[in-house]
């Protein structure tokens, strides 16, 4: 279980800036996944910390040791890659075996171990068959394996799951979840899905650009976005422009509707700012015979549902805009288009960020 650190990592393609200044430390041990959209620079940092690329400025340290110039076959790195990248004429266990057996690992150790890798991955039945004999699913697993078999310091993962379907991505990343946990194993995770990431990390590095925005604990990310790229990247946002006018009510959109926050996120009373309100932190109720909104909660009118099981994302108007609001399926099913909805939103929901 080794550390890791990038500081003020930077690479430039020609004109092109890649990466700029990454700075960001992996706990021994740790899950950290660099998400963001594709061209924001974390496969870049993914392949420095690798050894595939070298970076144009920046210190690479791996438990506090330099690594920048380290060929890339002796920095001791596990590699995952999108592509399962296999090779056809060998089996499952070969396949997992062969990275020992470049580095001179006696035969009998190498299929202990393989045997029990591929055990630990849930393919101990398919241990004999070659890649095409296995489910895509089956052969990111070999992948992993194989990567897992050298006992490397740390294991890198680069969108291993983006060429798998959505049940199988779901399992597999339980999966992998799994295996880095009990193995304990320092893991640096590239992905561009939120959802991903958000399930399997002890943190998520949100980049876009090149930079990085913001590195928190998945729930801090959700529930806290420090910029409006994270706030809009990271799951849903409904996004207004207002006026924090004391220290719990904000006059939101241009009717200035007042809604309280629960915390002002360092805004002070006056300043411009942007409202964000998650879709799960809106209520909807029906309003039935000309029946005025409570106090607290303004009018709005049902657009359109989008089903998605147990929760449907309702669209509708209101006097802050279109927005969206996620309501239980039973309950949101109730309300078709053209119904008349009073809105409330929890104010423990309400994000600011000062203009």
């Amino acid at each position: 279980m080794a550390t890791l650190d990038l500081q003020g990592v930077r690479k430039v393609f020609g004109a092109t800036v890649a990466l700029e200044e990454l700075s960001l430390a992996v706990k021994s041990g740790e899950l950290v996944s660099l998400l963001g959209p594709s061209g924001c620079g974390k496969t870049t940092a993914l392949r420095i910390v690798a050894g595939f690329e070298a970076p144009t400025a920046g210190d690479l340290l791996v438990d506090g040791k330099d690594f920048i110039g380290v060929p890339a076959a002796k920095r001791n790195m596990g590699m995952v890659f999108q592509a399962y990248s296999l090779f056809p004429n060998m089996t499952a266990r070969q396949n997992v075996e062969f990275g020992m057996r470049m580095r001179k690992v006696p035969r009998d150790k190498c299929r202990k171990r393989a045997e029990e890798l591929l055990g630990l991955v849930g393919l101990a039945e398919r241990i004999g068959n070659y890649p095409h004999e296995l489910s895509g699913g089956q052969q990111q697993r070999v992948a992993l394996a194989r990567a897992l078999a050298i006992e490397p310091a740390i294991l890198l993962l680069d969108e291993p799951l983006s060429a798998l379907d959505a049940k199988v991505r779901v399992e597999l990343r339980q999966q992998i979840r799994g295996v880095q946990t009990r193995l304990g194993i320092t893991t640096l995770y590239v992905t561009h899905d939120q959802e991903e990431a958000l399930s399997i990390s002890d943190r998520i590095a949100v980049m876009s650009q090149g930079n990085l925005e913001q590195i928190g604990a998945p729930a801090d990310i959700y529930r806290s976005p420090r910029t409006e790229f994270v706030a809009n990247f990271v799951g849903l946002m409904n996004g207004f422009e207002g006026r924090l006018q004391s220290a719990d009510i904000v006059l939101v959109g241009t009717a200035e509707r007042p809604i309280r926050v629960a915390e002002t996120n360092g805004c002070s009373p006056g300043d411009r700012v942007m409202v964000m309100i998650r879709p799960e932190s809106i209520e909807l109720r029906e309003l039935v015979d000309g029946a005025a909104p409570p106090e607290g909660a303004f009018e709005g009118k049902v657009l359109m549902h989008t089903f998605l099981g147990s929760v449907t994302r309702v669209s509708l108007s209101c006097d802050l805009g279109d927005l969206v609001a996620d309501e239980p399926s039973l309950r949101a099913l109730t309300m078709p288009p053209d119904t008349r909805v009073a809105v409330r939103v929890d104010p423990v929901g309400v994000r600011m960020l000062k203009r």
